[in-house]
């Protein structure tokens, strides 16, 4: 069963965040948080996989190269600089209703992902604005993840686009280190890779443990080898630099802490993750086995005939 999910990353994806959620939902109750927190958390949890669902094991090959979709992912990001609510000199966020949606963690970590597949130029357009929107709001934690996002992509899928694309991240995260970053630590949501630990040990292993997951996919299938590297690697950087801006700032800790953003931007994340890798080796060494045709006699034969009729005539 292992081997199986090991080369299925979109399904590990989903159930390392139902194990991640899950785990968080164990520490905040066992740190005395609000109900609403949990529920919060489930619902999007729930909504998630929903989107996941929907979007079908078929979501990452139709988008393989879709560039315009990293821009318009952009667009949101460059809209709540712009028009979020303001907190502290920093605008991040938008109101839905009574919660307030962090943006960049629900469109980011998909932008990446889908940058990973085809950087064209289109998408490093795209990657550029976004960084720009980063830079804008200011969010460092993000900006860094964006940088952490494009390093992977060049190191795995080398060219003058990536480049490109890693030097506007860069950049972005450079402008917002010149600007102050000062909003204070939330309880359940920021610092609690360390203030678990303060609730009971097993709240803080259940912590990490959670963060932990989130890596799980990427690390399962970027040793693989091509094609689905790139993603995976990109996926993996983008939330291991996530949950370190999480450890090193006042940052959410996703899936674990309270916070739906990072709930739904992992599960759409994840639902753009290659459904097997297995069929994209064969694809792309075009070694997949021929199938028999019934009645042909062909299921029968042995290995010295398919070697024969591989062989061109």
């Amino acid at each position: 069963m292992m081997n199986r999910l090991l080369v299925r990353p979109r399904l590990l994806g989903l159930l390392c965040a139902i194990g991640a959620v899950g785990l968080g939902l164990a520490y905040l109750a066992a740190a005395g948080a609000p109900p609403r927190y949990l529920f919060v958390n489930l619902a999007a949890l729930i909504v998630g996989a929903a989107i996941w669902l929907g979007l079908g094991p078929t979501a990452s090959s139709r988008l393989r190269s879709d560039g315009p979709a990293v821009l318009a992912l952009s667009l949101p990001l460059i809209a709540t600089a712009l028009l979020g609510v303001p907190v502290d000199g920093a605008s991040r966020w938008v109101n839905a209703g009574p919660l307030s949606v962090q943006v960049s963690l629900v469109t980011l970590p998909a932008a990446i992902v889908l940058y990973a597949r085809s950087a064209d130029a289109i998408g490093t357009a795209g990657v550029a604005m976004t960084a720009l929107a980063l830079a804008a709001q200011p969010d460092r934690a993000m900006a860094a993840v964006l940088a952490a996002g494009m390093g992977a992509v060049l190191l795995t899928r080398p060219g003058r686009l990536p480049a490109l694309a890693l030097v506007a991240a860069v950049a972005g995260f450079g402008m917002t280190l010149v600007r102050p970053d000062s909003l204070p630590a939330v309880p359940f949501v920021d610092r609690i890779l360390y203030s678990a630990f303060e609730v009971h040990p097993v709240a803080g292993l259940a912590v990490v443990a959670g963060c932990l997951l989130l890596l799980v996919p990427a690390s399962a299938g970027a040793l693989r080898g091509p094609p689905g590297r790139p993603v995976l690697a990109a996926f993996g950087a983008c939330w291991a630099a996530v949950v370190a801006a999480a450890a090193l700032g006042n940052y959410p800790t996703p899936l674990v802490g309270y916070g739906g953003s990072a709930v739904l931007g992992y599960l759409l994340s994840v639902a753009l993750l290659p459904s097997s890798l297995r069929g994209d080796v064969e694809a792309e060494s075009g070694e997949a086995e021929p199938r028999a045709v019934p009645g042909s006699g062909a299921e029968t034969a042995g290995p010295a005939i398919v070697e024969r009729a591989r062989r061109p005539h």
